[in-house]
């Protein structure tokens, strides 16, 4: 082979080691948010069949009285089902219905429905974030093939996404507000069907990247989401602690406040895989929320776009009892709505050289937020494991709608399934909006003292 023949080899070879940089869109693909797209990227006109109605501004409505954390009321609650999905009748919809859906239809026939109600676009959100996302749309990059983020601050980082890293960024940095206090409350279904009080505590969450007043200059510690949480229950688990700080330019950190050794440890276990012990390890530290965390175990392939029948708009479910909310195999269908929306499909497989107990994930993000509401996830014979999906409801006071504030994980092998981050109101606030605290409060110095 001539020198130059391998030469040119050698530097292909060399150019597909070197972690890639994603560049922004072009001002003509950005000029399309303020025509045809909204703020944040979806489609502002419905469908053709009129099923899905076009955004109009979201719902910026503030109930009267409403203060902000305690119970939300229902905008819907005069409606009534449409239609009901069942196990007779899930052909009929199964373009518009994600595998886990199917598996619980399948798996409960005389139990388990969907009823579909009128589709809402509520979502909405200040208008500085959509001044934001508008920026970041020709100033956000990625690199290191994806797993870190360039450029954006305050908004959707990719509201014109062409990868599946980038519409997986947009769901890790979906608005969520400032700064939030979730009580929490978690319930399992055993195999066997009885159901479980298996942990409560609260969650402070804070958000240094929608910091109104910053930019991406002032983002220096490249730390996108800090997250301090504190278990009260159960017993053998009170004033255990968590502190995680979400990277954009680093990976995740975390640290653990242990009550029986009294001493703080970093806990680089917190992440990807490890079963979360918090709900009894139904799920793994990643599926928190349906999934967090850094995304470098996985090739992320941008599938498209489609309509899917989701739960949205779920607060008769959040104002519900416990007893009222739980069946013994799966949610109670009385409490739950869906709707018809759209949503990207991203598809995970699991990258050369990495390793997960999953190996393959689907993920179903909301056009209108960006959040994950749905998750399926495949084990390493393909088999459907679990499925993950959100309740998501209107955050008033935001505003903005929220997918996965609580949510519900079902485990297809076994039968089990957990509620995760539910609304505990006998605590304190369910995602209230409050006042900010400073970067010491989200410190291993500050969870040690939380715990003398």
């Amino acid at each position: 082979m001539p020198n130059t023949s391998r030469l040119k080899l050698a530097l292909v070879a060399a150019l597909a080691c070197v972690p890639m940089a994603r560049a922004a869109v072009t001002a003509e693909e950005a000029a399309q948010l303020k025509t045809t797209l909204t703020p944040m990227g979806a489609e502002r006109a419905g469908n053709k069949e009129g099923t899905i109605p076009a955004w109009t501004g979201g719902y910026t409505s503030v109930p009267s009285g409403y203060k902000s954390g305690t119970p939300r009321p229902d905008p819907f609650a005069s409606e009534k089902p449409l239609y009901a999905v069942t196990a007779d009748n899930m052909g009929k919809y199964a373009d518009k219905l994600p595998d886990g859906a199917k598996a619980l239809l399948t798996a409960h026939p005389k139990t388990f429905r969907i009823d579909v109600y009128p589709t809402h676009r509520t979502a909405a959100a200040p208008q500085w974030v959509y001044e934001n996302t508008f920026k970041n749309a020709t100033r956000a990059k990625t690199s290191a093939n994806g797993v870190y983020l360039e450029g954006a601050y305050g908004g959707i980082p990719f509201p014109v996404p062409k990868t599946g890293h980038e519409a997986m960024w947009n769901q890790n940095l979906m608005y969520q507000g400032d700064t939030a206090l979730l009580h929490y409350s978690n319930y399992m279904s055993t195999a066997e069907g009885k159901r479980t009080h298996i942990s409560r505590g609260w969650v402070m969450w804070q958000f240094p990247y929608y910091f109104k007043d910053g930019s991406p200059e002032t983002l220096k510690s490249g730390t996108h989401t800090r997250a301090l949480l504190r278990q009260s229950e159960p017993a053998f688990k009170a004033g255990e602690s968590f502190l995680l700080h979400f990277g954009m330019t680093h990976d995740t950190q975390a640290w653990q406040y242990l009550a029986g050794q009294r001493r703080v440890r970093k806990a680089p276990t917190v992440a990807y895989d490890t079963p979360n012990d918090v709900t009894s390890g139904l799920e793994n530290y990643d599926e928190t929320q349906i999934y967090n965390g850094a995304l470098d175990r996985y090739n992320y392939k941008l599938i498209g776009k489609k309509e899917m029948l989701i739960p949205y708009n779920t607060h008769k479910f959040h104002l519900q009892p416990v007893e009222g909310r739980m069946g013994s195999r799966h949610l109670n269908p009385d409490a739950m709505r869906w709707e018809l929306h759209r949503v990207w499909v991203v598809e995970a497989t699991l990258a050369d050289g990495k390793r997960h107990v999953v190996p393959k994930r689907t993920f179903y993000l909301d056009e209108d937020t960006w959040g994950a509401v749905w998750a399926d996830l495949w084990d390493a014979q393909n088999q459907l494991w679990r499925s993950n999906h959100g309740l998501p409801m209107i955050v008033y006071e935001g505003p903005f709608v929220h997918t996965k504030a609580a949510y519900s994980s079902h485990n297809h092998l076994t039968g089990a399934f957990v509620i995760s981050g539910q609304a505990d109101y006998t605590s304190g606030p369910f995602w209230g909006l409050v006042d900010r605290k400073g970067d010491s409060f989200f410190t291993p110095d500050a969870l040690a003292a939380m715990g003398r």
